[in-house]
């Protein structure tokens, strides 16, 4: 007996995937196609209002940020999900790494520290799309720690020589 419960967290999952992996065309796929916005409310970690968009317009605003970080682990787990017709409810524990080594990075940070890390979760909303398929249409991010330089997020969106050096000379991405 199929068990949808385990196709919407695998949805949930490929979210953390397409991020790390920094496949765009597969991340877009577990959200509502355009024209569809999805609400996402990451209040909790940028102190922003929730705000909604379509796909499009968030892989656009978030690329700039994952390509320019050398790495990203998400994680999740323990996923929680709750089914009513057509609509999904998942709740999934998340920790998120993110790496930038620069040889900059104590200067531009005031921190020689390349790691910063969140922990707390994810309650995702999803609906049956026409293929049958969970398709996301609300991600709320509540973070319960950081830990490390939080800095070099935004530090990533801003290129430099000693970045562009030491990518070329084997840090790891």
């Amino acid at each position: 007996m199929h068990d949808s419960r385990i196709d919407v967290a695998e949805t949930v999952y490929r979210f953390a995937y397409g991020i790390d992996q920094r496949d765009w065309v597969g991340y877009r796929t577990i959200f509502v196609p355009p024209p569809a916005e999805i609400a996402f409310d990451y209040s909790s970690y940028n102190g922003r209002p929730s705000s909604a968009m379509d796909v499009d317009a968030w892989v656009g605003a978030i690329t700039p940020l994952f390509t320019g970080l050398d790495a990203t682990q998400h994680t999740m787990s323990n996923p929680l999900v709750e089914i009513d017709g057509a609509e999904a409810r998942c709740r999934v524990y998340m920790q998120a790494a993110h790496f930038l080594w620069r040889d900059d990075l104590e200067t531009m940070t005031g921190s020689n520290e390349p790691e910063f890390t969140i922990g707390g979760y994810y309650d995702d909303h999803l609906v049956r799309g026409d293929d049958d398929t969970w398709q996301i249409d609300a991600v709320q991010l509540t973070v319960w720690w950081r830990r490390g330089n939080e800095a070099i997020m935004k530090l990533a969106t801003t290129p430099s020589r000693a970045a562009t050096d030491n990518r070329a000379n084997g840090a790891p991405r």
